[in-house]
């Protein structure tokens, strides 16, 4: 059977009446009256016609607002009953106090993270520079501090010292209940200097505006890239360059962006808010200049004050480069919102209504601690989890008794339909051909995909014929579903719920094949085999076996320090390190953020980036 779209049919409708009721006039007003018969018939003719026009345009009225008030198909998928059995009582112990010690971790990176660049540094910004604090900008930036911070452990850990949230805080907020993405350089951190970490994960969050079609903002507060670095800053497709290129592009695309010039724009960074589509400038505090006093000095022995060189008055008054002048910081943000309520995006209802009436998990999310498996060996099985993420606990399993190692289905989370692949064992063969199918039913039916990944710590061996005969099909159907997984044009989203080694991360949507976001848990562990099997990547060597036992251990060692996923997010290998108790409420904001795209009503146009003066 053939389908037609309601809106194709209601414009095909409206042509065709269009021709009857011409037709109709034409005819009627040829008619010439003789007698007093004939012009009562004239009158009544031309009354019914009106009155068909009129019904024809409440259809349409009716029928366009039909296709405004869209609402999603009823369902009730079957509920996953799975409760914690006794069977269960010691493997989840043990991942409790694994997930215990994690969240230890994790608060002392978090308390680590929030005093930026130390107390010093903090008195010399509020007190000696009138400055406020990177947090308390985006308090008066967003509608509240419920947003979804991206990567604030990047930076920790790393060769050149820890560098904290990477210098810069990023992430997605709501302003006038639009979706946005910031970029606030923290001036407590080194001055506000960028480093490579800096600018790797300015270049995510743009990244993941485009992706996701998000208004982007910027707060500046930069000193420039540290000189020291620069080979790691400069030169590079993917360095600091890229934020230029990348803020080009996004005009072009008709994704909003903002700058407001809260402190020092120097070298690079004064790009930013003259390549923004409209930038807000606050007295005496911002200051936009390629070099600075010191510089000026330096070169031509003239002595000028920050504010005559580059500051808001100058920039608003005489160059140009910004558009809205604010005395204090405060304006500033006010001006900023009264920006991005200009945006031509039309938002849906409020949703609080929709919220109350969703279902919650049947299972309290708190479990899920102890469901985190501190290894593999101490995995459960996936459905427990998936049964403490969903509405109502709901499943529509796809598949349920092919290729079992690995689960596939429909669920809802916080109302919106997602598809669901999740590691439950090896990657088989079987099941990389039903994790192909499902992949490409969604791709079909336009459905996000949620990926919960806990591959296998190693590759199978081949040590006989008929081993090599299975591992050869599953490298075939691995391959199949890696394609499937690169080549749909849905949403995506992963969480590593425990392990991320080998080939098997890859068909489950790691970082290399381009999720909207990828989240790990406190316990994850990323590597191209996991600790302990390192044995899996050395060629067996009778002779020289005790020296082979030495090489295996400190790999092993190196892998247990490298796998972590603290390690992880401090290089941006992820969008975060987030609490298992908490995936619920980062999926339901991720798939919201995802989804505000159609909203935006100024897509149509002929692109071309809005250049400054």
């Amino acid at each position: 059977m053939e389908y037609i779209d309601v809106v194709e049919f209601s414009n095909c409708y409206y042509t065709f009446t269009c021709s009857i009721l011409v037709k109709c006039h034409s005819r009627i007003s040829q008619i010439k009256c003789n007698d007093l018969n004939s012009h009562i018939l004239l009158c009544r003719s031309w009354s019914i016609l009106m009155f068909a026009e009129h019904r024809w345009h409440c259809s349409v009225r009716s029928m366009s607002s039909a296709v405004r008030k869209r609402r999603a198909l009823p369902s009730a998928f079957p509920v996953l009953d799975q409760p914690l059995k006794p069977i269960h009582q010691h493997v989840y112990e043990a991942n409790l106090r694994n997930s215990s010690a994690c969240l230890k971790k994790y608060t002392e990176f978090s308390e680590k993270v929030r005093k930026g660049g130390g107390e010093n540094a903090i008195a010399r910004h509020t007190q000696r520079n009138r400055k406020l604090l990177v947090r308390d900008r985006l308090r008066l930036l967003l509608d509240d501090e419920d947003f979804l911070e991206l990567s604030p452990f990047a930076g920790l850990g790393l060769p050149y010292g820890d560098i904290p949230s990477a210098g810069c805080l990023t992430g997605i907020g709501r302003i006038n209940g639009l979706w946005c993405v910031f970029i606030a350089n923290d001036a407590t951190v080194k001055g506000g200097t960028a480093y490579p970490i800096t600018v790797k994960k300015q270049l995510r969050a743009q990244e993941i505006a485009i992706q996701n079609r998000l208004p982007c903002v910027y707060l500046v507060d930069s000193g420039g890239a540290f000189l020291p670095l620069q080979s790691e800053i400069f030169p590079d497709k993917n360095q600091g360059g890229r934020t230029f290129y990348n803020e080009a592009i996004m005009s072009a695309m008709k994704i909003p962006q903002v700058s407001v010039v809260c402190g020092s724009c120097t070298a690079g960074g004064a790009y930013v808010p003259t390549m923004a589509e409209e930038a807000v400038m606050v007295h005496r505090i911002g200051t936009i200049f390629l070099g600075g006093p010191p510089l000026v000095k330096a070169a031509t022995g003239e002595e000028v004050t920050p504010e005559d060189l580059g500051g808001a008055t100058l920039h608003a008054e005489v160059s140009g480069c910004v558009d809205h002048f604010a005395w204090e910081e405060k304006e500033a943000f006010a001006s900023t919102r009264n920006i991005i309520s200009t945006l031509n995006f039309q938002l849906p209802e409020e949703e609080e209504t929709k919220r109350k009436a969703e279902e919650e998990p049947l299972y309290s999310s708190e479990e899920l601690l102890g469901l985190a498996p501190k290894d593999y060996n101490y995995t459960i099985d996936v459905k427990l989890v998936v049964s403490r993420l969903t509405d109502g606990s709901r499943f529509q399993e796809f598949k349920a008794r092919y290729g079992t190692t690995l689960v596939t289905g429909f669920a809802k989370i916080h109302g919106h339909l997602v598809g669901i692949v999740a590691n439950n064992g090896e990657l088989s063969y079987e099941a990389a051909l039903k994790g192909s199918h499902f992949v490409q039913l969604c791709d079909q039916r336009d459905i996000p995909l949620l990926f919960l990944q806990n591959t296998a710590p190693s590759a199978a061996r081949t040590l006989n014929t008929k081993q090599a005969e299975i591992n050869t099909n599953r490298l075939k159907a691995q391959g199949s579903m890696m394609s499937a997984v690169a080549c749909a044009s849905v949403p995506k989203i992963t969480v590593v719920i425990g392990g991320c080694h080998g080939a098997d991360s890859y068909a489950l949507c790691g970082r290399a094949f381009e999720p909207n976001f990828l989240f790990l848990w406190p316990n994850a562990r990323v590597s191209v085999t996991a600790p302990g099997h390192a044995g899996s990547l050395l060629l067996p060597d009778g002779e020289q076996e005790e020296e082979q036992k030495k090489q295996e251990e400190k790999l092993n060692r190196r892998l247990k320090e490298e796998s972590s996923a603290f390690f992880s997010s401090g290089r941006l290998w992820d969008d975060g390190v987030i609490l298992p108790q908490d995936t619920r409420k980062v999926l339901r904001d991720s798939l919201e953020i995802i989804k505000q795209q159609q909203y935006q009503l100024s897509t149509e146009k002929a692109p071309s980036a809005v250049l400054r003066i």
